[in-house]
């Protein structure tokens, strides 16, 4: 993160073994340096075995929504940020197709438009500028729904996420739930490169200063399992992260970490060029999924039916 005066940033490119979450014991995987990877930092664990979207069927009505020319090439591309369960990662390895709430949302409506899903991996911060350009039709990749995305970016909801905050277990700097950023002040804080956490972040910088203590430093990371090994390694104090994502992971034993709470509720929502003639048929068929029950699968099989929402909403204003 470019942060005037004294912001670092940080890019850490490691091997896909690292992934965030969840995490088990160590095996022999390592940076993409070749340095051995900590204790804890190790292959994700299998995705559930239930899978919803077998069932789902082709809704007419509401593929009638797509363009002609959607519906005639019969496709639509998808920029995908992979990253960590349980929205999506890779649990049998990069060669294996990934899994995650998000892989099998994003599945799911396409059978109901009658579409396939052409996945394309991306990072995460290149996928948003690459709608514009026509690389992708939409991205997915928990992007949460911020007045300053809405400017240039529709989004179709599916699910509400958020931020929140963990620290490695036994951490007894911080302890408590975190709802102001002046409980960060003289810490060294973790987090992905390109997102609302950075730019929350960012945005926030100077209220040590203005408390009359010293800043938060802040690291960005390009890579989710970078984040981890830097807080196992005690080179940051405290990882800024999904809602769910921290959850899942501190639900896991070997993964030694403590989440402490929500910060912000985001929606979350599938991400179009403004102006996508997309949104209507995306809206309509995650509607078709709540009504017809596979979207409480989805989520009851990922562990996040807390985030469900009712309907899906286009471009609804952020939360405050």
């Amino acid at each position: 993160m470019n942060l005037p005066g004294n912001g670092i940033r940080t890019r850490l490119r490691t091997a896909a073994a690292l992934a965030l979450l969840p995490l088990l014991p160590l095996t022999a995987c390592g940076s993409g340096g070749g340095t051995p990877a900590p204790a804890g930092a190790a292959q994700a664990s299998p995705a559930p075995a239930d899978d919803p979207v077998a069932e789902v069927r082709t809704v007419e009505a509401i593929a009638a929504l797509l363009p002609a020319d959607v519906r005639k090439t019969g496709s639509v591309r998808i920029g995908s940020s992979v990253g960590s369960p349980p929205s999506a990662y890779y649990p049998n390895g990069q060669d294996k197709p990934p899994a995650g709430q998000d892989i099998d949302i994003a599945n799911a409506v396409a059978k109901v438009l009658g579409v396939k899903a052409k996945r394309q991996d991306a990072s995460f911060e290149t996928i948003l500028p690459a709608l514009g350009s026509g690389k992708y039709d939409l991205g997915t990749g928990n992007f949460g729904v911020t007045a300053e995305r809405l400017k240039t970016i529709d989004f179709v909801t599916y699910i509400n996420d958020g931020q929140g905050f963990a620290v490695k277990t036994g951490n007894t700097t911080l302890t408590t739930q975190v709802d102001d950023l002046t409980q960060l002040c003289g810490l060294t804080i973790g987090t992905g490169a390109g997102t609302t956490f950075e730019k929350t972040l960012t945005a926030q910088q100077g209220v040590c200063a203005a408390a009359g203590k010293k800043p938060y430093e802040v690291k960005v990371f390009s890579e989710p399992g970078a984040v981890t090994t830097a807080l196992q390694q005690g080179r940051i104090d405290v990882v800024m992260s999904t809602i769910n994502g921290l959850r899942h992971q501190a639900a896991q034993p070997a993964a030694q970490t403590t989440f402490l709470g929500e910060y912000h509720r985001l929606d979350v929502g599938f991400a179009f060029k403004k102006g996508s003639p997309l949104t209507p048929a995306f809206q309509a068929a995650v509607n078709e999924l709540v009504k017809n029950g596979t979207y409480a699968r989805i989520l009851k099989k990922w562990g996040t039916t807390a985030s469900a929402i009712e309907t899906s909403r286009i471009n609804p204003a952020e939360h405050t």
